[in-house]
């Protein structure tokens, strides 16, 4: 019961890394809200966080929306009283062709749901977090790390995520908040499963295995309770390549 008596929110909490995170802090003691757009997946997983013996509170809310996400952690304020981890899990991108040949709109939106979700989450849960001190996990990705063809929206949006992540902690250090990316490395979720398959090899990468999203529960884990003194500003990564 490593996080006994804290409350984390966990972002794109509603299925995949999002949900076996969520889950896994409630069996270790947190109350955890769960935030997504889809409704019946973030009551799912707030249900499963009850019949763990912790509040789950589930919140509908489109992270590139500003005004929204202000509105959520207001309504998350107002259920658990506080914050001491936060999951900006959130992301996804299917934009994956060439510049020049890409959707613009679908490109900015890769941006916007990745970078600006990010931070606009981020910025609204500080004065939460800086009453007791807390913990702000960002899920990265390797292709933050190197430059590739075929991707460059995503690969530029986590990027950017991973240059937040450093920028932030050196800024909020003394307010006993550590800042943090981890990177699963590839995954079976969702948005993966067309170009993945569970439990397989990487169909371009030998070294690398296809993991399910409980396998990066240790680490969240691990980051969540690593308290104010903590590493931050460091990158944590499940990948089996160098980046």
């Amino acid at each position: 019961m490593q996080l006994d008596g804290k409350c984390a929110l966990v972002t794109g909490g509603g299925r995949g890394i999002g949900r076996a995170i969520a889950v896994a802090f409630a069996t270790a003691g947190a109350d955890v809200a769960v935030l997504a757009r889809r409704r019946d997946e973030v009551e799912n997983a707030a249900l499963e966080i009850r019949r763990a013996g912790r509040r789950g509170i589930a919140i509908v809310c489109d992270i590139t929306d500003r005004a929204a996400v202000d509105e959520a952690i207001d309504q998350l304020e107002r259920q658990l009283g506080g914050l001491e981890i936060l999951v900006n899990n959130a992301g996804g991108g299917q934009e994956r062709t060439r510049v020049g040949e890409d959707s613009p709109q679908e490109w900015v939106r890769v941006i916007e749901v990745n970078l600006l979700g990010t931070y606009y989450v981020t910025r609204a849960t500080l004065p939460l977090l800086k009453r007791n001190g807390g913990t702000i996990i960002n899920v990265g990705s390797g292709m933050a790390h190197q430059a590739r063809s075929g991707n460059s929206s995503y690969n530029t949006a986590k990027a950017g995520v991973w240059m937040f992540t450093r920028c932030l902690a050196s800024e909020i250090w003394q307010d006993q908040i550590t800042v943090n990316e981890l990177i699963p490395g590839p995954v079976y979720t969702e948005l993966t499963k067309d170009i993945f398959s569970p439990d397989q090899p990487h169909p371009q990468l030998a070294s690398e295995w296809v993991k399910q999203p409980h396998e990066v529960v240790p680490l969240a884990l691990f980051l969540a309770s690593q308290g104010s003194r903590g590493p931050t500003a460091q990158s944590f990564s499940l990948a089996r390549r160098p980046l």
